[in-house]
């Protein structure tokens, strides 16, 4: 069977305030406790046992936990905020709809997620771009020279990406 909703004004606006709830309690956190939670979270879901549209949406914790401890990316501080706030939210059990509530505790989750990652989709598009290009370039195993030039068209690599972000996030914030 499959039922589908449409969210309006005013659910985007609930889901908005628990984002800005969940950004400011990731503020004050560390970021290694906020990736424990948000693994342990994950790791606490008996996946058989939840909907299809969260196993879906599931992905996206993922995701986002390695874009955040990849230390080569990297990721940059509004982004990183944005996407410590998404984990956040998903290993708080009293988020929306409490988490212990079967059949419908994760359907709030998997709703924020599709929203974040609707929102950050520049970012994560961002994130593939440069596991691609590190992929092309080959092993970390290498001799000290060619690591380093390995390193170096890393660095390159994500600072252009980088700059892009930035660049979109300007156009966002400021419209022409």
């Amino acid at each position: 069977m499959r039922i589908t909703f449409e969210l309006e004004s005013a659910d985007l606006e609930r889901f908005q305030s628990a984002f800005v709830r969940a950004r400011h309690l990731a503020s004050q956190a560390e970021e290694v406790d906020i990736l424990d939670a948000a693994k342990q979270a994950l790791d606490a879901i008996c996946i058989d046992q939840v909907p299809a549209y969260v196993r879906k949406r599931l992905v996206h914790v993922q995701r986002l936990v390695v874009l955040l401890e990849d230390e080569e990316w990297n990721l940059p501080g509004p982004e990183r905020c944005e996407a410590l706030a998404a984990l956040v939210y998903f290993g708080d059990p009293d988020d929306l709809v409490p988490d212990h509530l079967e059949v419908i505790g994760l359907i709030d989750d998997a709703i924020m997620l599709e929203l974040i990652a609707r929102r950050m989709r520049h970012v994560l598009d961002a994130y593939a771009q440069f596991c691609s290009f590190r992929n092309a370039l080959g092993s970390t195993q290498c001799v000290d020279a060619e690591r380093l030039a390995r390193a170096h068209k890393l660095a390159q690599q994500r600072l252009q990406l980088v700059e892009e972000l930035k660049a979109r996030r300007a156009r966002v914030v400021q419209p022409a």
